[in-house]
Formats: C-alpha cells, sequence, structure tokens
C-alpha cells in the first residue's frame, strides 16, 4: 500500500511509525452514545517490525460521544495484549535488549500507548510490555506476554 505524501507528513509530525500500522480485528460497544459513536472496546493486530512470525493482539478502549468522533478524547490507559507465534521465526536485523516496536496517540496531546519488547537470552524469549505514558504522568497499569522461541534458533542481540 502506497502512503501519500499528507499521510507521511502527519506520521512524520505525530511521531508515529510508519510502519506501525494495526489491522482492526474487532471491536465491542461497552456504552451507548446519543451522539457520536459509541465507547467501544477495540482488539488490533500488530506484526513485530523486526522478527517475523510473531504477532501482537492488543485491546483497549476507544471513547466515544462527540469528542471521541472528532478525535479529541482522552482514551484510557488500561490495554491487554497477547503475543504469539504466528508463523516460522525470523529475525530481519540482531535486536536490542529492550526497544519499542509500536507506539500510537490515546489523545490529542501528551498521551501516548506504547508497546515495548525485552528480550530474555537466558530462556530465549521475547516479552511485550504495553503501558501508557503522558508527558507529565504516565499510568501503572500495564499488560505483559511472553512469546518463547525455539532454541534452535537463538535470539541475535545488537551489540
Amino acid at each position: 500500500m502506497k502512503k501519500s505524501l499528507p499521510a507521511l507528513a502527519l506520521a512524520c509530525l505525530l511521531g508515529a511509525p510508519l510502519w506501525a500500522t494495526a489491522q482492526k480485528i474487532g471491536d465491542v460497544s461497552t456504552a451507548f452514545q446519543w451522539i457520536g459513536p459509541n465507547h467501544k472496546i477495540v482488539v488490533e493486530a500488530y506484526d513485530d517490525p523486526q522478527v517475523e512470525g510473531v504477532t501482537c493482539y492488543v485491546s483497549r478502549a476507544r471513547t466515544g460521544g462527540v469528542k471521541g468522533g472528532l478525535g479529541l478524547a482522552e482514551d484510557k490507559a488500561e490495554a491487554s495484549i497477547a503475543c504469539r507465534q504466528v508463523g516460522p521465526v525470523r529475525f530481519k536485523a540482531p535486536l536490542p535488549k529492550e526497544d519499542e516496536v509500536f507506539s500510537e496517540r490515546m489523545s490529542v496531546l501528551f498521551k501516548r500507548l506504547r508497546v515495548v519488547r525485552m528480550v530474555d537470552t537466558q530462556r530465549n524469549t521475547l516479552l511485550y510490555l504495553t503501558y501508557s505514558d503522558k508527558l507529565v504522568e504516565g499510568s501503572p497499569q500495564n499488560s505483559l506476554t511472553a512469546v518463547p522461541i525455539d532454541r534452535a534458533t537463538p535470539i541475535p542481540i545488537k551489540g
């Protein structure tokens, strides 16, 4: 899929990685709104850009109503993550011990949902942590998942 120049510029301005595109799997309404979309829980899939064969599924709240419909609402800091091996695992390059693999805004300014990959070399396992942060104050709410990698395929580490 080819990105248009305005979309590319917008992604750069918002600090969004260009590869961080989600595939929406589905959603459920949690509260009816008279005006604008309902409040929802959305489930999206993200492929790890550095590890072929690993996909992370993230569920999180999306605020509806007028503000949500206009993109001005601040979504709740709660999210859940489950990452799974969905095919043969191939590493595109050596991985750092800790790296942000996905980030998306949760409000117009200052609040982001983040997914960080950590490598547990002793157990040959990839850990994925999701949390949200704010410029002034982040949230301690987080979710963690692990993807064990077959010992026959050691995880290449950077540096």
